[in-house]
């Protein structure tokens, strides 16, 4: 009788185990109310084939046409489309950057998208699909140039090198050429280049060129003032950049989001760039490549962010704008600035690519909180075959964890410095954070399972065991 009651004592805790493993999922079953995400040209193709979502979808652009979302929500018919459109694959559509169909794609996504949100949002959701490439993938296309590993061409010029190697690759060095000879033509007196022809062929290179080759040139790591300016004027700044007067910064990005396409940019850049303390890095999901990818695609548009000097010892990011004559609103103007010149994220990824690691490295000082813009000359483009500096290398202008930890040293903690990492933490490749769907029956189910476990020691003695 003992044995059989503790036959069925151990039924009981095997299948109270089981269901709390639960079945495994099918291959290709979707949690339930997941829909797989399409581009929104294709999510639109697929509405136009159904005439009840066909029909909502026209009904939702009347009436966002004009109206905020207060006034639509309150008209029934302008709710019941948004409704039915909230489960069309249109809703959750994406795209992808430089796509076929980019500008059409971004259009369908925020004629349904731009309504919904709560008057003018500050940080807004990226329309674009989640990079989930590193920036260990980028080292490995270009290590058959000469000059991607710091620790064999330590003595080089890694801005010149990057150079060479865009010119060995003919799409790179085609389009490469087509913009500086766009950006430096010189049209009057009065107006030394064509500003939207020159953004226009900044565009195409970025969009149409593999990052292997546009890192390199923007995020080249340097160590005399000549290379740092040659950085820097990668994107010829006289013309794309640099103005006779700096607008307000808010005054920039309103500007920008009346532009599909620059809007899309600058909601990916924050998206992929904000500064957390939620992750080692400081970048949302420990994503290098993600956040440099998303500075490169603002090159081309009136908010192109640039180096704002020739400094080898920190790196300070800025649009052309101030906070000046902002008013009241002076504090939103100095937050939307600092995520481009004091952003965490963004310059320990800039640092960690022109280190060739994925990791960030702590600059001995942190960027100021005020950052004065100096006066800049046009300098000319400096040629491919020389080279910019026969300065002398000093090793100790950029600070590695390496070289703290050599010395006994420990790396400040403060919230604007970077962290050091163990060599175990640097060799794990930490996935961006991906959307998790959960059951909502699933929590209920947990507690059941877990009051029948605290069952078992009463069970026990009532069988006579």
């Amino acid at each position: 009788m003992i044995l059989a009651n503790a036959f069925c004592i151990v039924l009981f805790v095997d299948e109270i185990l089981r269901s709390l493993a639960g079945p495994p999922s099918p291959p290709g079953l979707a949690p339930p109310g997941w829909r797989v995400p399409v581009d929104c040209v294709r999510a639109n193709e697929l509405c136009a084939g159904e005439p009840s979502c066909s029909s909502r979808y026209r009904t939702l652009r009347q009436c966002l046409a004009g109206r905020d979302r207060n006034t639509m929500l309150a008209n029934k018919e302008c709710q019941a489309a948004l409704e039915v459109l909230q489960e069309s694959p249109l809703y959750d559509c994406r795209c992808k950057r430089g796509m076929k169909k980019e500008l059409q794609c971004l259009q369908i996504y925020w004629s349904i998208h731009l309504g919904l949100a709560e008057g003018e949002e500050f940080y807004e959701a990226s329309p674009y699909e989640p990079v989930t490439s590193r920036l260990s993938d980028i080292f490995r296309l270009a290590s058959i140039f000469s000059g991607m590993d710091p620790a064999t061409t330590s003595k080089s010029n890694h801005c010149l090198d990057a150079a060479k190697a865009c010119n060995l690759n003919d799409n790179c060095k085609r389009l490469r050429s087509g913009y500086i000879s766009t950006c430096s033509r010189e049209l009057s007196a009065t107006e030394p280049c064509s500003r939207r022809k020159c953004h226009k062929a900044l565009r195409q290179f970025f969009d149409r060129v593999p990052g292997e080759f546009t890192f390199r040139l923007l995020f080249c790591s340097c160590k005399d003032p000549a290379c740092a300016e040659r950085r820097r004027q990668t994107i010829v700044p006289s013309c794309s950049y640099e103005d006779k007067d700096k607008p307000n910064c808010l005054d920039l990005r309103g500007a920008c989001r009346t532009d599909h396409l620059c809007r899309s940019r600058l909601a990916d850049f924050h998206t992929n760039c904000q500064a957390t303390l939620q992750s080692l890095t400081g970048c949302p999901g420990d994503n290098f490549q993600a956040c440099l990818g998303s500075y490169a695609g603002l090159i081309g548009f009136d908010i192109t962010p640039n180096y704002v000097d020739a400094s080898t010892t920190s790196i300070t990011i800025s649009p052309w704008c101030s906070c000046k004559g902002s008013g009241n609103m002076e504090e939103e103007c100095e937050k939307f600035l600092r995520d481009f010149t004091e952003n965490p994220c963004l310059r320990n990824a800039i640092q960690a690519f022109g280190n060739g690691t994925d990791i960030n490295l702590s600059p001995k000082n942190p960027n100021p909180a005020v950052t004065v813009l100096p006066k800049t000359e046009k300098s000319p483009i400096l040629p491919d075959d020389v080279n910019d500096s026969n300065t002398a290398y000093d090793t100790s202008v950029i600070s590695t964890c390496s070289s703290l930890q050599e010395q006994g040293l420990k790396p400040n903690n403060s919230k604007e410095q970077s962290l050091c990492y163990s060599e175990a933490q640097l060799t794990t490749d930490v996935m961006p954070d991906q959307k998790t769907f959960m059951d909502p029956k699933a929590g209920s189910s947990r507690h059941r399972e877990s009051r029948m476990l605290l069952l078992i020691p009463v069970l026990i003695p009532a069988l006579g065991l």
